[in-house]
């Protein structure tokens, strides 16, 4: 079945620019329309649909980054006018393709999809080496002691602290997962540290040892730069998202860059931030769970929406494990690491939702 789907999937690849028909991929297979349709989802968590969708418009931004005019950009992608185009990429990216185009903003990658694809570790590491030197020589004041990184989690702390790859700059890592369960308005003050350790089920001195005080230098020293981090999937947008309203809330007065990042390969995309709208967007998406204002980064609105659909009782992920609790744990875990990667989960968030949603079925 994978095999199967794969070749559904290279076929589709193949035919992302000008017209797409259902048909002729049910031809091409040698199955029914309705078969293809269901299969595709069962295997990936998406609609045919929705995957041209997403490609579409990932492969866009390559062009517009290149210059190329917009109207031909959306001709290419079998778009009927400029206006259904910019319509659907704002409504993915939270921009417009004109503004994408004139700032280069981070965006989620969409990659062609693989099933069943190892890691290339190898790969991996040695993409690591080459973008920290490109770094180093891009902007190598952020190799220097006045610079703060701020990694998201234990994992990758250990690893940058040990190795100083950031040279004689300070390390901390942000040991949360803001994508789930309840926070508070005021970030790191007591309410928030009561009502995140209660949705951890922890106690407040646990919590405070694995999340605050491993923060003390944020809170205690002046830094002239601090560099952040984070993946472009939802679990570490939103940890990024709650840093920034933070650095606003304690009038933070230095540089600030965003070191995004695709955990598979780690090509690192920095960008220097501005401070002033990350505040508002925290109240609006992980306080009160609704759709943020304009101006956020692309890459961060992507993940802010897939946050509010991830809220709901009845989204992508809840749906495909509710169609698959007939794997043993390992196995659907397995999955759904391969098929929803832009969500970021850990094993640990994704057993509460497995439990939660085999609750719901037997109620």
């Amino acid at each position: 079945m994978k095999a199967y789907i794969q070749q559904m999937i290279d076929w589709i690849e193949d035919h992302l620019q000008g017209g797409f028909s259902l048909e002729e991929l049910a031809d091409y297979m040698g199955y029914s329309p309705y078969y293809c349709s269901f299969k595709f989802h069962q295997a990936t968590g998406l609609s045919i649909r929705r995957y041209i969708l997403l490609r579409r418009l990932y492969l866009s931004t390559k062009d517009l980054a290149n210059q190329r005019k917009i109207l031909d950009i959306a001709l290419d992608y079998n778009y009927t006018s400029q206006d259904s185009y910019s319509r659907a990429f704002k409504t993915v990216f939270g921009v417009s393709p004109k503004e994408f185009q004139l700032q280069q903003m981070p965006i989620q990658t969409f990659a062609k999809l693989q099933i069943d694809v190892r890691e290339d570790h190898y790969k991996m590491n040695r993409n690591r080496k080459t973008e920290e030197a490109q770094l180093q020589s891009k902007r190598s004041e952020l190799f220097d002691r006045d610079v703060l990184n701020i990694l998201n989690g234990q994992l990758m702390y250990d690893e940058f602290n040990s190795k100083k790859l950031m040279g004689d700059s300070d390390y901390a890592p942000f040991n949360e997962a803001m994508c789930v369960h309840k926070t508070s308005g005021i970030i790191f003050d007591s309410e928030f540290i009561q009502t995140r350790a209660t949705g951890h089920g922890e106690t407040i001195e646990s919590y405070s040892s694995k999340v605050i005080h491993p923060l003390q230098d944020l809170f205690k020293k002046d830094y002239n730069y601090i560099v952040l981090w984070f993946g472009e999937d939802l679990f570490c947008q939103m940890n990024l998202l709650t840093l920034l309203a933070y650095l606003e809330q304690s009038d933070y007065k230095g540089k600030v860059f965003l070191n995004s990042f695709r955990e598979d390969e780690f090509k690192v995309n920095q960008t220097e931030l501005t401070l002033g709208r990350y505040n508002a967007a925290y109240q609006d998406v992980l306080v009160h769970h609704r759709k943020p204002g304009e101006g956020l980064l692309p890459v961060l609105y992507q993940a802010s929406v897939l946050y509010l659909e991830m809220q709901k009782e009845k989204n992508e992920v809840t749906q495909y494990i509710s169609k698959n609790m007939h794997l043993p744990q390992e196995e659907l875990l397995r999955r759904l690491f391969e098929i929803f990667p832009m969500i970021g989960y850990g094993d640990t968030q994704y057993i509460e939702l497995i439990n939660k949603t085999e609750n719901n079925k037997n109620m």
